[in-house]
Order: C-alpha cells, then sequence, then structure tokens
C-alpha cells in the first residue's frame, strides 16, 4: 500500500483525519508491515509517568521488514551506495539481497562471541557500510544497540559503555577523515581501562593502522565471519522491546541514553522518510549525517530500508579534497534527495560559488536542511545555488528523543518559507504554550513548543533512569512533551523554530549539555568554576563560550586540550574569557541568561542586576578586565 501523500488537499484530509483518530491512522500504516503477530491494541499513554506504548503485544523483527520482506521484489536494487573518503577509491553498492545475506552472517559470528537478546553493544565506527550491518545485526538478534560517533574522547566512550553497562565493543583499526588518519582502536582501548562490562571487542579493517588486539577479548571482523552462515533466523521481538539507546547531552554532566522501541520507530521513520522527501521508486537518497547520531540511525539506516530505498552513505568531509566534494558526489551518483546540516551549508558558502561551478546538480529533485534551524541567508544561498531556485526545500525540525521529522514541508506538496519548519506532519500534534503551560491558539505568537499527543517514534524513557525521562521531557507542563525548543507561528500559521530555551548548546546540529563543558573545563588544575554559554555563530549556528574564573593566565589552550581529551573536539570552546567571577544569584545560581547576552554582544539590555549576589562583577566582564 503507498502511504505517500500526492498533493496539497490530500495533505489537509490526511492531516485532519490523523488528529480526528490518531489510532487508526497509525494503524492503517503498521498493517503494511510484516508482523509475527498483530497487536492486541494500538496504544496505551499517560504522559504523567511517562508511559507510552504503541502497538502493544505485537510480535515483529524491524529487520525482516528492512530485509526479508524486500528479497523478492528488490533483491537485486541497491540498498546502501557507499562513498568512500577518497573519491578515488573505488565506492561500493551493495544490493538488497548482499545486505540480507551480511547482516545474517554477522548476526551469527554476533551471537558466536556470546551476544543474544536484550544484550547492548556499542558501536564505535567510521562511516562504513559495517557500520549499518552492525546496527542492523544487534536489531535482528535481539542486542540493543549503542552508536557512538567515533570522535569522541575516550572518556565519553567510556561514560557510555559504563552506563548501559554493554557487553561488546564494535569498532574499526583507523578512520579516514579528509587528508588525516584517525586512530579509533586505541580509544576504544583507552575507555575499556575504565569499563569492566564488555567482553569481546570487534574490529573491522579499514585504515590498516597498527592496533594492538588483546587476546581473548579482540577479535578481526574478517576473522569474525570467515566461514560463517549467510542464513539467520531473526529473533521474534515485542513491539516495545528496545531497538536501541542513543546518548544526548543533556543539561546535567552525565549523558543521558534516549530508548526507541522497535514497533513504534518502525512505522514513523518509514512514514515520515516516504513522505517529507517524497521518494520515487529508483531514486537516490543521500543524507550527509554520521550514524553516531539520530539522523544517521532514522534518515541513513532505518526509514530509508524500510522504504526499500537507495540510501548513500558518505565516508568522507564536505571539503576534502576541495569545497566542491558534496556537489561532485551528487552528479557522479546522480542524487536525488540531498539532505544536510546548515553548519555544512554555511561552511560551504564561505568558499563562495567557484567550488560550484563544475557540477550541474540537474539530478537533484529535493533539497534538505537539519541539526537546527537555518537562518535565512543560507537558506536562500542552498535554494538558489545548490536546489537552483526549482528544488523544494525542506527545513526538518525534530530531536533524539522524537525518533523521527516531526515538523517540516513534505516536498513539492506543501508550501515552503524561508527558515520556517512550516507545518507538523500527519499524526503531529504540537502547541504554543506560555510560560505557564497555557496553550497560546491563534496566529502571530511565540512561545514554548509542546507536543499533547503521543507519535509511535516518541522517546519511551532514558535508560536505567526513567525520573530523568519524566524531569527533562514531562515534568514543565501538564500532560505535555516539552521540547526545550522556544517557537513562532506566524500570520499563515507556519511554525518557526527558534531554538532551545533551557542550557543545552546546538553546535553544528549536536547538542551540548553546558553542564557536561563546564564539568570538562573544571577539571582542569587551574579551573576554580566555569559558565558555558551558546551565542550565535556565522559558521556553526551555535558556538560555545566559556567564561572562566582561573589561577593565572594563559591557560586558554590547555583548557580546550582538556576538553577534547575528556569529551572531544567538537565540545571545545570558540571563546574562552578569563574572569574574576560569575554573576550569581544570591541563592547561588549563576545567571548565563547575562552570560548569553554579553557573548552575544547584547550588552545595552541586561535587566536589573541589582538583585545579584556581587553586580559589580557584571560591568568587569562587559569590559574584559580579569
Amino acid at each position: 500500500m503507498d502511504h505517500r501523500i500526492r498533493s496539497l488537499s490530500e495533505f489537509s484530509q490526511t492531516y485532519e483525519k490523523s488528529v480526528e483518530n490518531p489510532e487508526a491512522f497509525w494503524e492503517d500504516i503498521a498493517n503494511s508491515f510484516r508482523w509475527r503477530k498483530k497487536w492486541d491494541k494500538v496504544l496505551k499513554w499517560d504522559f504523567k509517568g511517562p508511559d507510552v506504548k504503541w502497538f502493544i503485544n505485537g510480535k515483529l523483527n524491524i529487520t525482516e521488514n528492512i530485509l526479508d520482506r524486500h528479497l523478492e521484489t528488490r533483491g537485486d536494487q541497491t540498498a546502501i551506495l557507499w562513498e568512500p573518503n577518497d573519491p578515488d577509491e573505488q565506492y561500493q553498492k551493495i544490493s538488497y539481497k548482499e545486505l540480507y545475506e551480511k547482516v545474517c552472517q554477522f548476526s551469527n559470528a554476533m551471537k558466536a562471541n556470546g551476544i543474544g537478546r536484550g544484550d547492548r553493544v556499542i558501536i564505535y565506527m567510521p562511516m562504513v557500510p559495517e557500520a549499518a550491518v552492525a546496527m542492523l545485526a544487534c536489531a535482528r538478534i535481539g542486542a540493543v544497540h549503542s552508536v557512538v560517533f567515533a570522535g569522541f574522547s575516550a572518556n565519553a566512550l567510556a561514560d557510555r559503555i559504563n552506563d548501559c553497562e554493554a557487553k561488546m565493543v564494535l569498532t574499526s583499526d583507523g578512520n579516514f577523515r579528509g587528508a588525516k588518519t584517525i586512530e579509533v582502536k586505541s580509544v576504544v582501548d583507552e575507555a575499556l581501562e575504565k569499563s569492566s562490562t564488555v567482553e569481546k571487542v570487534i574490529v573491522f579493517q579499514r585504515t590498516k593502522t597498527p592496533v594492538t588486539m588483546k587476546d581473548g577479548r579482540d577479535i578481526w571482523w574478517h576473522e569474525a565471519i570467515d566461514g560463517v552462515s549467510l542464513e539467520n533466523e531473526a529473533e521474534e521481538m515485542d513491539s516495545e522491546d528496545l531497538l536501541f539507546i542513543l546518548y544526548t547531552s543533556g543539561s546535567t554532566g552525565k549523558p543521558k541514553g534516549v530508548v526507541h522501541t522497535c514497533g513504534g520507530y518502525m512505522v514513523y521513520t518509514y512514514y515520515s522518510f516516504l513522505n517529507v522527501f517524497q521518494y520515487d521508486e529508483g531514486d537516490i537518497y543521500w543524507c550527509t549525517a554520521d550514524v553516531g547520531w539520530i539522523t544517521g540511525h532514522s534518515y541513513i539506516v532505518y526509514g530509508p530500508l524500510l522504504a526499500g530505498a537507495t540510501t548513500m552513505m558518505f565516508e568522507g568531509v564536505p571539503t576534502y579534497p576541495d569545497a566542491g566534494r558534496f556537489w561532485h558526489a551528487c552528479d557522479k551518483h546522480k542524487v536525488n534527495q540531498f539532505y544536510t546540516a546548515p553548519t555544512a551549508i554555511r561552511a560551504l558558502e564561505a568558499h563562495g560559488l567557484e567550488p560550484l561551478e563544475p557540477y550541474k546538480l540537474d539530478s537533484l529533485k529535493v533539497i534538505g536542511s537539519v541539526g537546527e534551524p537555518i537562518n535565512e541567508e543560507a537558506w536562500h544561498w542552498y535554494h538558489l545555488n545548490v536546489g537552483k531556485g526549482n528544488c523544494p526545500l525542506v527545513d526538518t525540525w525534530w530531536q533524539t528523543e522524537t525518533g523521527g521529522i516531526m515538523i517540516s514541508a513534505l516536498a513539492g506538496i506543501t508550501p515552503v518559507k524561508p527558515a520556517h519548519a512550516s507545518l507538523p506532519l500527519p499524526g503531529i500534534q504540537p502547541i504554543i504554550v506560555d510560560r505557564e503551560g497555557k496553550e497560546l491558539t491563534g496566529r502571530n505568537i511565540q512561545g514554548n513548543l509542546c507536543v499533547k499527543f503521543p507519535w509511535p517514534s516518541i522517546l519511551r524513557t532514558t535508560y536505567g533512569d526513567h525520573e530523568r525521562c519524566r524531569q527533562t521531557y514531562f515534568s514543565a507542563y501538564e500532560n505535555l512533551y516539552f521540547t526545550g525548543d522556544g517557537a513562532k507561528r506566524d500570520h499563515d500559521g507556519y511554525l518557526r523554530i527558534l531554538g532551545r530555551v533551557d542550557d543545552v548548546i546546538n553546535v553544528s546540529g549536536h547538542r551540548m549539555g553546558t553542564a557536561e563543558v563546564e564539568n570538562a573545563i573544571d577539571e582542569h588544575p587551574k579551573v576554580i568554576e566555569s559558565a558555558v554559554v551558546g551565542y550565535p555563530h556565522d559558521i556553526k549556528g551555535q558556538g560555545i563560550y566559556a567564561f572562566v574564573i582561573a589561577e593565572g593566565e594563559g591557560i586558554e589552550e590547555e583548557v580546550r586540550k582538556t576538553i577534547t581529551e575528556l569529551i572531544g573536539p567538537i565540545a571545545k570552546p570558540d571563546k574562552i574569557q578569563l574572569v574574576k567571577g560569575l554573576p550569581k544569584t544570591r541563592s547561588g545560581k549563576i545567571m548565563r541568561r547575562i552570560l548569553r547576552k554579553i557573548a552575544s554582544g547584547e550588552v545595552a539590555d541586561l535587566g536589573d542586576t541589582s538583585t545579584l549576589l556581587n553586580p559589580e562583577i557584571v560591568e568587569d566582564i562587559k569590559s574584559g578586565k580579569v
């Protein structure tokens, strides 16, 4: 059954139906999948708990819907098209049949190495097809995968291994990134010195970097699959069994493991992929994200493959060997849908139009933006120069916690407006509330963005700490999921996302908890205290600005080095200002609102500072005095 919306009037009717009777709407879509046993009840929910369950007692395996059911109709079709870091290296095309065999074989290899249903497996790998194979093999045998971006430090990796008590790590010897070769296995070795739960490490050979293999624990990927059967009976899973944990920064220092489950996530990622990108049979779809982030999970691996698409994976960076790499790859592979981050667009915009000139980009039908709100200047540059003015630009708003795209134009179906996420997808019921939680109706209003009814891919909990889930997403407003973002509804009823209202910084689409960065800064022996805020950054959307009280001067680079070691280079502050004090309330709370304004250069209106414990410190910070 085709669940793709084909016209604006069909969108309006579908949206109306989906809100009038969400259960019937999602049940209809779920019915198109292969289930071992159908559900007893579509939905049970309570946002107070929170307790949300979809397709209750339904039995399935998500990989049977990604692989087995496609074998007959599209076994020879390319499932994954892999473009390596070096454009001169041969790209790979992996058909649905080949992907099926690779997943079955690796599933058997994992089982032979002690992994079974419910075990947690950390995936810390470069953007190679084997990363997707690893994810799907975990799903096939009922293991829970947790992909960690392979740029995170050993400490950050160890935190995630320990939090989910992982039994296995899947990794590589190294990682090609632009002109660099980055060590990967040695980071895992260091992380495992701080962990006691990991029993086996399977290492994929990518860079031929010399590594140390620990006897009894470490095994090469090619040896693990040598002679192993290409057939595997998928594990029967409950709709609400864990599919994966994905760690995201929170407003406390400890990363939180967002939990997604099998049934609802499957239904939602398929439906949202098909409709937002208006995928047609035979299209080549490319999302430039890394599988270490939710975008890579939902819109490189699960959503496209559930829809029987050809999905492209890219190992490299947008500026290697030059700033035309994205456009070269679009022409080379005749890409039809291109989905990237505003950060990448702004970085490429800074190189001017010359890198675009050799390329036609005439295969593109849809261009998309993900990770943070896209500013109008970047929107117009992208639309005009990449989309040639005639490709719909879908500006998608969603989160790790939502599992899939929530607010977006449907390409070529619903109208687009620069820098506006536009309208909610069918089945999604967003509202804007004031600080007290009162719904703001009508047009031309601004407040906090919430959702009043569950959707199938909503997070179920934060791993091992359900109370944290409740506090973070469901305690701010009664019976509402609070996104943590501010939003505006304009005169046409279109939604514009205004960014975070809490202490999380969105750096290049990657969310960094201020507390996590502060904790790392405070590890430096000369640092007494620090406060970190976001500020507008031309390339990254938000940059990291650190105010640091320290003994002595000239420690800025040492602080950056400490952060790189503890979290990773992505968390390095763009600006570090040494200060002699931080503005605090009388109860000792740092007034980040004031620091944010100073960091953004908005010093004219800092509000009433007389109630602070130390109002004089504000003038010192403004003048740069230490």
